[in-house]
């Protein structure tokens, strides 16, 4: 079983050496760790790992090599869920169907939608040009198109949708809950700038040695402030859409920050930063703040960071009027300048998989415009943007 735990650990990508490995037995031979798995389990971590960073991977390879847990059999890729089976009218094409349709283009896009709200009397479906559910017009929803405008429909399906005419609520983050790994502080405290401020209350122990020497014996207190993480950090977080596949890896992400950084400010945005920013979602039509107010009112040594999938409609980067939820009179590509040439540490942390960047075009777009400085939102992408904020400004 022990040989078969050792290579389980280094299929999973641990650096475990055979030193440490014959160690570990060694001490298993002295009896330090005898009939208790939580013994055994502490005695392992301690001998076999070195970083924190891989505390959770140790305790997945543990729970399925020594306790016998296995993850669960169901493959979400292979399993029907029943919501789905509730959308008959849905209608999935093949890919060459797909490949058939063709975009209308913007201003042809919104033009064609006007002349549909004014002809159309009654309810379609499984239609091709009218405002409908599971056809292949351009409006409506639960079907197909490669740029539609989606219209009745709570959820997004093919992160395509030019535009969303309904109205949309998003929930909080939450800081309260408990981080499902510890590698996300691990990583952001890397960006840690320490420096002492406020009054003067640590002992500063070599200076009082030095000071009671030179008093001739007499004790001689040196104090100084305490040292603190000075480092300044702005959060902007994509929130709703297709930013809900990743809700848990963003609160992870939210409580870390919040334990990791004193001075730490935290916005809202969807999809693409506009106009204005808001701090809390269930206001965030009525309480805003001027993304120009942002900007003024934060310093450029404040670090920026971009939390977002980037997968949206093209339109919404390049276009006035783009956004899906309202007709924003600058591009967003304007707004992210803007804030990019303020805060010149900036990076922006992607939740999607790397390896889907190249399929999507708003990616490639944005990635472009924060001059390749887009990571993924892993330890390691993590680690990468945390060494870029430190670096010198672009």
């Amino acid at each position: 079983m022990l040989i078969d735990f050792f290579y389980a650990l280094r299929n999973a990508g641990l650096p475990v050496s055979l030193k440490e490995w014959l160690t570990l037995l060694e001490a298993l031979k002295h009896q330090l760790a005898f009939a208790s798995i939580d013994d055994f389990y502490l005695l392992a971590r301690t001998i076999l790992i070195k970083d924190e960073k891989y505390f959770d991977r140790f305790d997945q390879v543990f729970a399925q090599q020594v306790r016998g847990i296995t993850g669960a059999l169901d493959d979400p890729q292979t399993t029907i869920p029943e919501d789905w089976l509730k959308k008959q009218v849905e209608k999935f094409l093949s890919d060459e169907e797909k490949r058939q349709l063709q975009a209308l283009g913007w201003d042809k896009l919104m033009e064609t939608l006007k002349e549909r709200l004014a002809e159309q009397k009654e309810r379609h479906q499984g239609g091709n040009k009218w405002i409908g559910t599971g056809g292949t017009s351009p409006f409506g929803a639960y079907g197909y198109n490669p740029e539609g405008i989606r219209i009745g429909q709570a959820e997004s399906r093919h992160r395509r949708a030019v535009k969303v005419w309904d109205k949309r609520e998003f929930r909080n983050l939450d800081d309260s809950g408990e981080l499902g790994t510890r590698n996300l502080k691990v990583a952001l405290r890397a960006l840690r700038e320490f420096a002492r401020s406020g009054a003067a209350e640590v002992l500063d122990l070599d200076a009082t040695i030095a000071a009671t020497a030179k008093n001739a014996g007499y004790l001689d207190l040196k104090l100084v402030p305490e040292l603190h993480n000075a480092v300044k950090v702005i959060v902007l977080f994509d929130i709703g859409g297709s930013m809900d596949d990743h809700i848990r890896q963003c609160e992870e992400l939210f409580s870390a920050a919040r334990s990791e950084f004193k001075h730490l400010e935290i916005f809202y945005f969807h999809n693409c930063v506009y106009e204005a920013v808001w701090r809390d979602n269930n206001r965030r039509h009525k309480d805003t703040l001027s993304t120009f107010d942002l900007i003024h009112t934060y310093g450029a040594d404040y670090k920026l960071i971009f939390v977002g999938d980037a997968s949206m409609s093209p339109y919404e980067i390049v276009y006035p009027g783009g956004s899906v939820e309202h007709m924003n009179e600058e591009a967003g590509e304007v707004w992210l300048k803007r804030l990019t040439s303020h805060f010149r540490h900036a990076v922006w942390l992607n939740p999607a998989p790397v390896e889907r960047w190249t399929y999507t075009q708003s990616i490639g777009l944005l990635q472009e415009r924060m001059d390749g400085r887009m990571f993924e939102l892993t330890v390691d992408g993590l680690t990468q943007a945390m060494q870029a904020l430190k670096k010198s400004a672009h």
